[in-house]
């Protein structure tokens, strides 16, 4: 009996000592001011640390993770002290109405998709409902009212894009867009007839077409639609939703020319790391047009600066273009 009193006492005395070094690793691990945020499917964790406003490797070392590159839905990871986990709400309110998306209301308060998502802690960017209050963060006021319209109307020629013509109009595309109820401001059509908002004028002559290669093909991609058509000519053949770059790494606008293919190749840089990244098309410096299987959310802005695909819309653009192709980027 003393005996097993004595090894009780010591295992008691040795819980003891060691509280203060456990107790040392929690709050080196997890304090009052952190964040636990559960991985969700399709998540990664570049998204998350800039959900966060943190880096990758920040969260890596509170978590004890070796491989950045690893993580599975449903995992609890600590978001280090002192990290937002949503900017400042205060501001306006805004209730989704039919045919929205978390872009275009982005766009149309002036913000970003992603102080919306963080404002709202809404986890999937494309999901989103109608009746929803969404958090305008910074907004104070009332939501933008629609525009009234000047009394000129314009009619969609084969190859217009709605940016082209808010462009020509000098006015917004949110503007149009709204003052004709178009919902989805990449889709108009031949022959339809638009209002123009009050304030709105004709350029003197409209922008000249971009020059086409020696086989008249060329690849348009609309920043704000967040769509890349390839054209044949004045013809266009195939188009997609497509995701370019965030606010802080935007996508260069302008007119390149595809300089270099690989059916797969590697991209790293601060905060990822993607091996066999497929159907990749450099057009200028280390921006390429290319396939994409680390995310879904076509449509809304969500890369370094590269043009995100569906991986087989960018293998069939591939097949199709040729190194010297011309690639008109713009807003």
């Amino acid at each position: 009996m003393r005996r097993i009193i004595t090894v009780g006492m010591v295992v008691v005395l040795a819980l003891v000592l060691a509280s203060p070094v456990l107790a040392a690793d929690a709050r080196f691990r997890f304090t009052e001011t952190s964040t636990v945020h559960v991985v969700q499917p399709g998540e990664n964790l570049y998204r998350i640390a800039l959900r966060y406003g943190v880096t990758v490797n920040a969260i890596a070392q509170a978590n004890g993770l070796s491989d950045t590159r690893h993580i599975y839905v449903g995992q609890r990871l600590i978001i280090p002290a002192g990290s937002p986990s949503a900017p400042p709400s205060s501001g306006g309110v805004h209730v989704v109405q039919r045919g929205e998306n978390l872009y275009r209301i982005a766009m149309r308060y002036g913000t970003t998709v992603q102080a919306l998502a963080a404002a709202n802690g809404i986890v999937n960017t494309s999901r989103i409902y109608v009746g929803q209050r969404l958090v305008i963060p910074g907004y104070s006021g009332s939501p933008p009212s629609t525009p009234p319209a000047s009394g000129q109307t314009y009619v969609v020629k084969r190859g217009d894009t709605l940016s082209a013509i808010a462009l020509r109009y000098g006015v917004s595309v949110w503007s149009i867009a709204q003052l004709n109820a178009i919902s989805n401001p990449s889709l108009i059509y031949v022959g339809q007839v638009l209002r123009i908002p009050a304030g709105g004028s004709p350029s003197p002559s409209p922008a000249p077409s971009p020059p086409a290669p020696a086989d008249g093909r060329w690849i348009d991609v609309d920043l704000s639609a967040q769509r890349l058509t390839a054209y044949q000519g004045s013809t266009a053949v195939r188009s997609t939703l497509v995701s370019t770059g965030l606010p802080a790494t935007p996508t260069p606008t302008g007119k390149f020319h595809i300089y270099v293919k690989y059916r797969a190749t590697l991209m790293s840089g601060p905060g990822y790391y993607l091996p066999d990244v497929p159907y990749t098309m450099y057009f200028y410096r280390g921006y390429g047009i290319h396939g994409t299987y680390w995310h879904s959310n076509f449509g809304h802005p969500m890369s370094h600066g590269c043009i995100n695909l569906p991986t087989p819309e960018a293998e069939w653009l591939f097949y199709w273009a040729s190194v010297g192709t011309l690639v008109n980027i713009h807003y």
